[in-house]
């Protein structure tokens, strides 16, 4: 076994070729007519990424001209229909049962998290936040991603009284999330003052469980 120096050195030298990138603009029709002519005859070809990978006109080509004898893949198309040494599955690996009961998984701990400690995963509107407990008492703020939020953020604090132990910040798009550790309990008129400021969207308090 070695290590191909370029994409079109493996095609010429392997008997199977499988693809794993995702979909961007230097894969798309990463095998096309060029590339499949390089192939050794009766090769075979597996696409289990994404179906844009391929130029499926070249594909149907190559099958037919017998410089390819088998394309597998999970993007059944009209183009590919009846024709031999295609096999085409249907793109359901996200419903097996395996990958059911982890996405299942995943979910609670996700919400688990969030709710003990404000973290953020895979949100389609706010960004992944994640910060390590190093206080019992944390505030968990949604705001509008605009100058002076931190400032008034932590001003508002200082003016309660309350030291900030540890902070972190980030944003996506118009949409920030604040997660805020301080040394002592914050009380629900610090909360009130928070919610107040300008572009603020919502204020939680989250005190750690005591075991």
């Amino acid at each position: 076994m070695r290590k191909a120096n370029s994409i079109d050195e493996l095609l010429k030298q392997s008997d199977f070729v499988t693809l794993h990138v995702p979909l961007v603009d230097v894969t798309r029709k990463l095998i096309d007519e060029k590339r499949l002519a390089l192939m050794k005859p009766g090769a075979a070809l597996l696409n289990f990424a994404r179906d844009a990978i391929v130029d499926e006109d070249a594909i149907v080509a190559a099958l037919r001209g017998h410089r390819l004898k088998y394309y597998l893949c999970d993007f059944p198309s009209a183009k590919l229909l009846g024709e031999p040494g295609v096999a085409a599955l249907p793109h359901l690996g996200a419903s097996t049962v395996e990958a059911e009961e982890n996405c299942a998984v995943m979910v609670v701990n996700q919400v688990r998290e969030y709710l003990e400690d404000g973290a953020i995963a895979n949100s389609v509107n706010f960004p992944n936040v994640e910060m390590p407990r190093e206080s019992p008492y944390r505030v968990a703020i949604a705001n509008a991603n605009v100058p002076n939020m931190l400032g008034q953020i932590s001003t508002t604090m200082a003016r309660a009284g309350l030291n900030i132990h540890n902070m972190v910040n980030k944003s996506r798009g118009e949409m920030a999330y604040t997660l805020v550790d301080v040394d002592s309990p914050i009380q629900p008129a610090v909360v009130d003052a928070l919610a107040k400021i300008k572009g603020v969207l919502s204020v939680r308090a989250i005190p750690a469980e005591q075991s």
